[in-house]
């Protein structure tokens, strides 16, 4: 009879193996608390709360994609050019065409589908870099977009659609707020404190899963401190953003996003084929994955993102531009790269795109509340990107 031995690591070898992941998260809370400061206070003010999750919902959003595509191996620079190509439809067939909101919104969702599929075929089955394909595309799409906007901005918006970015959750608990004058959103804070515990228990419950299986489990001590810092940090935000309005609607879809992504990336068989794609493709193909399908997969995936992060574009500034977009794709890539994800493919974390997502949010924010000029800004973030990347690339060559 073999019996199953299970090694414990200590806490420096386990922060050792997980610095990246680790690291990332801590380095958002600093530069958190250091705009905090260097702002007098305005960075956690809840009405600046929420300006931080409308403002940056799209980039995460379309982070969640292009980290796929990242993770296969490829890049998309053609996003920024989607986001306003289908940004401006919507607002055609709902201002000239009075299209009613629930059709145009699945509508542009398959419309962005299918340019991405169409950019897709050119790299999965034709062979063409996709650096090459997505940059006519990024031509391509902005030209388009002028063309059906006649160069010039189409609005406002039914209230409906605009509620898409704009709207908040109700307050379906208002009857058990203890402190109405305080907290006018009641509901945002009891759902914090419910996914809080959750978090917890399923947290326990899995080291308690791994213990049965003989699976490692991360240090106790660091579990529970962990487990603190986001408890503290999620109750926190609740309690800011339930004595303002409540959860934005976008936060929610948003969240929800996130947590399908984890699941495809970390739980599917089609999420472990797209990481084996990216890290070696020949040998993924030799193992029977049919790696033109799956690199086409991912750019309809991009498409559809793209294409929602433009309609609540459109909607939160209640009209589409020619311009909107410019530059999407540049932070979106970004947020990938200081989330982790690996310049060769293969490697990275929806939570690191995330993470990577919301420290160039705050970034952009806290230079915003300071004055900065957009120079200032630009600088910065290339700078941080660079760190990033040679972050990444030293760890590799060291190990």
């Amino acid at each position: 009879m073999v019996t199953e031995t299970k090694t414990t690591q200590s806490v420096g070898d386990y922060l050792r193996a997980n610095i990246r992941e680790y690291g990332l998260l801590v380095a958002l809370v600093v530069i958190m608390v250091f705009f905090q400061a260097l702002t007098g206070g305005v960075l956690f003010r809840p009405v600046n709360i929420t300006n931080l999750i409308l403002q940056n919902s799209f980039i995460v959003i379309m982070a969640l994609g292009m980290l796929l595509i990242i993770v296969a191996g490829h890049i998309d620079l053609s996003v920024g050019s989607i986001v306003a190509f289908t940004g401006g439809l919507s607002a055609i067939m709902l201002v000239k065409w009075g299209i009613h909101y629930s059709l145009v919104v699945p509508l542009c969702l398959i419309l962005g589908g299918l340019v991405g599929a169409a950019q897709g075929y050119w790299v999965a089955y034709q062979k063409i870099p996709a650096f090459i394909v997505t940059l006519a595309g990024m031509l391509v799409f902005r030209g388009l977009t002028y063309l059906i906007l006649q160069n010039r901005p189409i609005g406002p918006f039914p209230k409906d659609f605009q509620s898409l970015s704009t709207g908040f959750i109700p307050d379906f608990l208002y009857f058990l707020n203890p402190v109405p004058g305080v907290i006018t959103n009641f509901a945002a804070l009891v759902v914090v404190l419910v996914l809080v515990g959750l978090a917890i228990y399923y947290g326990l419950k899995n080291r308690k899963l791994n213990d049965k299986h003989g699976t490692e489990n991360e240090p106790f001590a660091f579990f529970a401190v962990q487990m603190g810092i986001i408890a503290v940090v999620a109750i926190f935000l609740g309690y800011q953003l339930s004595t303002y309005k409540g959860f934005p609607n976008v936060l929610v879809v948003m969240g929800l996003l996130i947590a399908l992504y984890t699941f495809i990336t970390t739980r599917s068989t089609i999420g472990r084929r797209i990481y084996a794609m990216g890290g070696n493709e020949k040998a993924a193909k030799l193992s029977g994955i049919n790696t033109e399908r799956l690199t086409f997969y991912t750019f309809v995936n991009m498409g559809v993102l793209a294409a929602l992060a433009g309609m609540i574009i459109a909607a939160r500034l209640n009209s589409a531009t020619p311009k909107a977009g410019v530059g999407f794709e540049l932070d979106v890539i970004a947020a990938c790269f200081i989330g982790g994800a690996s310049a060769s493919g293969g490697v990275g974390k929806i939570t690191g795109a995330v993470i990577g997502a919301f420290i160039m949010g705050v970034m952009n924010n806290g230079m915003s509340i300071m004055g900065l000029g957009i120079d200032y800004q630009q600088l910065v973030k290339g700078l941080v990107l660079l760190a990033a990347v040679f972050f990444d690339v030293y760890n590799k060559n060291k190990g």
